[in-house]
């Protein structure tokens, strides 16, 4: 045997070895000998320091091994963070590992009160023949609004007598918030697509963001407990992310010009060109906060995301330092895929997308599954992070079948026409003395509306000029006049609104009716244009009488109006 480098070895011997005296006296010579005499030494020395090596006479080391595996197993409950007790049949602690120990005086009460049940219904049980007796399992919350679940397992002996009965007491505080705030998402995405076609086809534009502005701000509230958020959507056309809807948001909100892209655009530039989310935990030391709410130290930042595309972010700001956290991001994003699919089947009830209503349900499911079927994926995940906690997996299975409900909704959302309704009876030249011989100028970037009113409004003698975009509409204007001017108000190029001016530049006198679709109107277009004179707004789906009626009350002489 070498001796290089052995005075490094720690020894422990049990007892004395003397069958071997020559192997004694070599390791008391070349390395570090600490020698006890009894089992109980021997645990108190391995749990105090290492050692290399332990060396006992052959007939003691059985015994010593299992002291030593006993001793490891009591240390490992001790060591685990729950409460691990054994309760006798009048409900007394017999024993409990220190994490039950550390547990308040009505905890431990009421875990005992759910062991003597336990012990009750095992004995009945028995009573009745049962051959085997599984344990049963308590949840109670306390005043503190602590929650606690118990695992109650019957001690049976090898007489088949119920003899004590051992418990596994888990704080469950976390997991039940945890239920909590995945109701609410399942709750606000419900809510969130809960639009009544016709109440929506009765309200203008800013009634319509009202409606869902109140709902996310209820949902809001519920689900991450903050009042403070804004909506960007992006516009494609111009790569800006425009605000349609927001909570304690600055007057100036609407004129911040943000654009997609991750430089020099503040966080939500940088989540919607990235697709990810961002925690601001101190605004003071992030050089991409931009200013938003007075006072606000942290913020989160989340992607709407439609058909695993970017089309908006989600933005919540707090006064408080490091608000948000991985919990708040992950139940944000799937808050803010519900956002988005509401927005998107509010802007297709009040986009004409087909000819026919069979074929508009068609298109808004084919649009709505993918962004449905991302929800359900996230809630999947969820699900597999939380194997063991039933009750969890099953509010989150709740969820999934809510997507049936919420398929089902949107097939009756889209079972009325959207666009313009009632165009075939105008295709006849029909005799209009108000509204024939006038010179109208249509403006509408979505060709089916554009065309439909223009075959409407020829079939009663107009005489129409139909542009595709503002700035085409503009150019109409500044060649020849027009009777009326029926504008959209969201274009490529120009705008509705500055459509609007242009035609009030040209002659005050001119009426002008605005048309909008989703209510998108974040320059307030319609406010502004109303106190200069706009004759009316027309708000999609409209019908042709609606359509009529307006043209002919805007083309009344001022004194027969």
């Amino acid at each position: 045997m070498g001796t290089t480098g052995v005075k490094a070895l720690r020894v422990l011997v049990l007892g004395h070895l003397e069958s071997d005296e020559e192997l004694s006296e070599w390791f008391d010579s070349h390395a570090r000998v600490e020698r006890v005499s009894t089992f109980e030494a021997a645990l108190a020395a391995l749990r105090a320091r290492p050692f290399d090596l332990v060396v006992s006479r052959a007939a003691d080391f059985i015994p010593f091994h299992s002291v030593h595996a006993r001793h490891q197993a009591a240390s490992l409950i001790d060591s685990v963070n729950l409460g691990v007790c054994i309760v006798g049949e009048k409900g007394e602690l017999e024993w409990a590992n220190p994490k039950m120990l550390s547990l308040a005086d009505d905890v431990r009460d009421h875990v005992c009160h759910c062991c003597t049940e336990t012990f009750r219904w095992a004995q009945s049980e028995v009573k009745a023949g049962m051959s085997h007796v599984r344990g049963r399992r308590f949840s109670f919350g306390t005043s503190e609004d602590d929650h606690y679940e118990v695992n109650a397992t019957p001690v049976i002996d090898l007489h088949e007598r119920i003899t004590q009965v051992a418990a596994v007491v888990q704080n469950t505080t976390n997991a039940r918030r945890l239920q909590d705030k995945i109701d609410a998402i399942d709750q606000a995405g419900r809510e969130l697509l809960s639009l009544d076609v016709d109440q929506v086809s009765r309200l203008d534009a800013h009634e319509r963001l009202a409606l869902l502005e109140q709902k996310i701000i209820r949902c809001t509230n519920e689900l991450l407990h903050f009042d403070n958020f804004e909506i960007r959507v992006l516009d494609k056309k111009t790569n800006r992310l425009e605000l349609v809807l927001s909570s304690a948001a600055p007057s100036n909100s609407h004129e911040v010009d943000i654009s997609a892209s991750a430089e020099g655009n503040g966080i939500s530039g940088y989540v919607a060109a990235r697709g990810r989310s961002y925690i601001c935990p101190d605004t003071a030391n992030d050089a991409r906060y931009m200013t938003g709410i007075e006072e606000a130290q942290s913020s989160l930042t989340v992607p709407l995301f439609l058909h695993d595309e970017v089309v908006g972010i989600a933005n919540f700001e707090s006064t408080k330092l490091a608000a948000f956290n991985e919990d708040a991001r992950q139940f944000a994003e799937i808050f803010a895929r519900y956002v988005a699919l509401a927005l998107h089947v509010l802007e297709l009830l009040v986009r004409e997308r087909s000819t026919t209503t069979g074929q508009l349900g068609t298109n808004v499911m084919a649009d709505c599954t993918g962004p449905i079927n991302d929800i359900l994926t996230d809630v999947e995940g969820l699900v597999e992070d939380y194997i063991g906690h039933d009750d969890l997996r099953h509010r989150l299975r709740r969820i999934s079948e809510n997507a049936d409900l919420i398929r089902e909704t949107i097939k009756s959302l889209t079972s009325t026409k959207a666009g313009v309704v009632g165009a075939g009876r105008a295709r006849k030249k029909l005799d209009d003395p108000v509204l024939s011989g006038k010179r109208i100028l249509v403006a509408d970037d979505e060709d089916t509306i554009r065309e439909t009113v223009r075959d409407v409004l020829r079939g009663y003698g107009c005489e129409v000029c139909a542009c595709s975009n503002g700035e085409e509409a503009i150019e109409s204007i500044d060649r020849q006049p027009f009777d009326l001017v029926l504008s959209d108000i969201k274009m490529p190029v120009k705008s509705g609104y500055e459509v609007f001016a242009a035609a009030k530049e040209a002659n005050a006198a001119t009426p002008v009716i605005l048309t909008t679709g989703f209510g998108y109107d974040p320059n307030h277009s319609i406010v502004r244009a109303r106190r200069e004179g706009l004759a009316a707004v027309l708000f999609k789906p409209f019908k042709v009488d609606q359509l009529l009626g307006e043209l002919r009350m805007a083309l009344k002489p001022a004194e027969s109006k």
